[in-house]
């Protein structure tokens, strides 16, 4: 039987980062349910490192891992990881106060966060209607695509580098505390140990807590359904910013010469290999028809991912306060790939018994507010 000091439930962003950070100080596996890494929810992102986006704690993280991503370590990447987008976040007439004060809200982490009369945000952003954004917008100038598959291939490359393994089509089946370890049984029929198990699982996160006898952290995995479809022949897309209505009903994008969009639907599901819904789809098109000058007279691809989140839209990282050895890094949401350079960092520190690295505690994010505890006790 083999034995590891590690053992990763999940090879998406969270799992990968994690690997990636503690390799090259403990013995490491990384197990994966399906025959590729980052199948589900990391594969099907919407690619858009945004500082605005989330709580305050996610917000916080999310400026720590562009650090990372605008200067990752040598070897780490062959190309940019981030390339210049911007976002607009706009809104009526009748939201200009709460745009005004959100922008002042995201400004003090981010100072370069402002907000746009109508008049400026038409000029960067020139597709929405007049009457769709006389409330302005807030602009987001550093938010950045991010080359996802780069991002996760990076950070899998370095783990395996620094003597990680990773196992694809080992999903595990049932799972024992004996001895100090984790008897970790798979649906091979092997079995492996591991004195800690990090659950990274993703939408199955909860379903893999089940499994070692922890209390459930309330996971609600949620359908977010996205599309793409054809620029208007001779439009410039390499200025123009992602466009993102304040209700957050509908978002879209530049992408690779066409549009990425999404009615930013949460659809509460079981886990699951997600797939769009037709209305999801019709609902986003009316949407973006009605606030802007775009139309959609054909859907050229459509997928869907699940977005799990807990209650209070944290992450979930920490140690299980009533189960020995059972790591919890969940609850990534819609933040994954935003947040992963960090939360790996972070996830890894607190696994070793290191406490959260200074410069994540400087940006003002606590054990506390991360911690399984706060929902799995009382």
């Amino acid at each position: 039987m083999q034995e590891f000091d590690f053992a990763i439930v999940g090879a998406g962003i969270a799992g990968v980062s994690a690997a990636y950070h503690l390799a090259p100080s403990a013995s490491t596996i990384v197990l994966e349910r399906e025959h590729v890494a980052a199948y589900h929810t990391t594969g099907r992102s919407a690619a858009l490192h945004s500082e605005t986006y989330g709580s305050a704690e996610i917000r916080a993280i999310t400026v720590a891992s562009g650090r990372f991503y605008r200067q990752p370590p040598p070897g780490f990447t062959d190309h940019p990881l981030l390339t210049p987008r911007g976002a607009l976040i706009a809104g009526r007439a009748d939201q200009e106060t709460e745009l005004k004060q959100a922008a002042a809200d995201y400004a003090r982490l981010v100072p370069s966060v402002r907000w746009l009369d109508p008049g400026e945000t038409l000029r960067l952003q020139p597709l929405f209607k007049p009457e769709a954004v006389q409330g302005g917008a807030i602009f987001e100038p550093e938010a950045d695509d991010m080359d996802v598959a780069a991002i996760h291939g990076g950070f899998l490359r370095g783990a395996r580098a620094a003597g990680a393994v990773l196992r694809l089509n080992s999903e595990v089946m049932l799972l024992a505390r004996k001895d100090g370890r984790w008897h970790i049984a798979l649906r091979d029929g092997e079995t492996i140990a591991a004195t800690t198990l990090v659950n990274a699982a993703g939408a199955w996160a909860d379903v893999v807590g089940g499994l070692a006898g922890a209390r459930a952290v309330g996971l609600v995995p949620k359908r977010r359904t996205a599309f793409t479809f054809e620029s208007p022949p001779g439009l410039e897309l390499a200025r123009l910013p992602m466009a993102i209505d304040f209700d957050e009903s509908f978002y879209f994008k530049p992408e690779v010469g066409q549009f990425l969009a999404s009615p930013a639907d949460e659809t509460p599901s079981p886990p699951c290999d997600a797939q769009p819904e037709e209305i999801d789809i019709a609902i986003a098109v009316e949407r973006i028809e009605a606030a802007t000058t775009l139309r959609v007279p054909r859907i050229k691809n459509k997928w869907a991912g699940l977005r799990s989140f807990v209650a209070d839209k944290n992450l979930v990282v920490g140690y299980d306060p009533a189960v020995e050895g059972f790591f919890w890094l969940a609850g990534q949401g819609g933040y994954g790939i935003q947040t992963g350079a960090a939360a790996g960092r972070l996830a890894s520190s607190l696994a070793l018994g290191k406490g959260l690295p200074s410069d994540i505690v400087s940006l003002g994010v606590t054990e506390r507010a991360l911690a399984p505890g706060r929902f799995t006790q009382g």
